[in-house]
């Protein structure tokens, strides 16, 4: 099964971490984020393995290489010129991609979430993409029904709020996880540019099933600030 792995990002919320090499290098005892990822995806099956570069993009491209060598099968998608976030990311890499759903994945994700589980639920749901998701702190949260399908966004922070359709019930609130399983038919529906799957999501879901797939059980970690690092570090530290 194909996965992408979304590899290309600044980190700037690491700070002077980023300065030197890419999120997607950083060493998590003894093993890069990039390698975590690929492991858990090809673990579950997601073996035939995209991941786009950008920052420090020479660096991720030796790191996929080496990886490579280790037996895994990754290609890369360049993003050098100009970073296009999630959904043009994907876009630019479409061609990757057969008529099969398929997943994406955050490379910063650190997780025990069953992927299998998830892209089961995406085949018996025939949704257009279905959204892992879990109940955590964040500001920005997705709105979804009683079933769990998208019918909103919410910015805690700010009370901004987006709804996709006429819902007369409550939309419940619920964070998105990183990873996604998508229908290749989405390509349909996208162009190039700079934009991310959740705006991308937003707009298509008036007219299409966007689902998610609930799991608040095991570890979750987004690597994205110095704390956050050192909070994995010291979970698998200790495992």
């Amino acid at each position: 099964m194909k996965v992408m792995i979304m590899a290309a990002g600044m980190g700037t919320r690491l700070g002077n971490i980023t300065n030197e090499k890419p999120k997607a290098l950083i060493d998590i005892n003894g093993k890069s984020i990039l390698q975590l990822a690929v492991e858990k995806c090809a673990s579950s099956g997601f073996n035939d393995i995209i991941i786009n570069v950008h920052h420090f993009a020479g660096m991720v491209e030796a790191e996929a290489e080496r990886l490579g060598s280790l037996g895994y099968r990754i290609k890369v998608s360049d993003e050098r010129e100009e970073l296009l976030e999630t959904g043009g990311g994907l876009y630019r890499a479409r061609k990757f991609f057969d008529k099969s759903p398929f997943m994406v994945y955050n490379a910063d994700i650190v997780t025990d979430l069953d992927l299998a589980a998830l892209y089961s639920n995406h085949l018996e749901n025939k949704s257009l993409a279905t959204l892992s998701v879990r109940s955590r702190p964040g500001n920005r949260v997705l709105l979804v029904d009683h079933s769990g399908v998208l019918g909103g966004w919410y910015n805690r922070s700010t009370g901004e709020r987006i709804i996709t359709g006429n819902y007369e019930e409550d939309l419940s609130e619920i964070a998105f996880s990183g990873i996604h399983v998508i229908d290749p038919e989405i390509f349909a529906y996208m162009n190039e540019g700079v934009y991310s799957l959740t705006t991308l999501y937003l707009q298509l879901a008036s007219a299409h099933k966007i689902s998610t797939f609930r799991c608040d059980d095991g570890y979750w970690f987004d690597i994205g600030t110095p704390e956050s690092l050192e909070k994995v570090r010291g979970y698998f530290s200790v495992r």
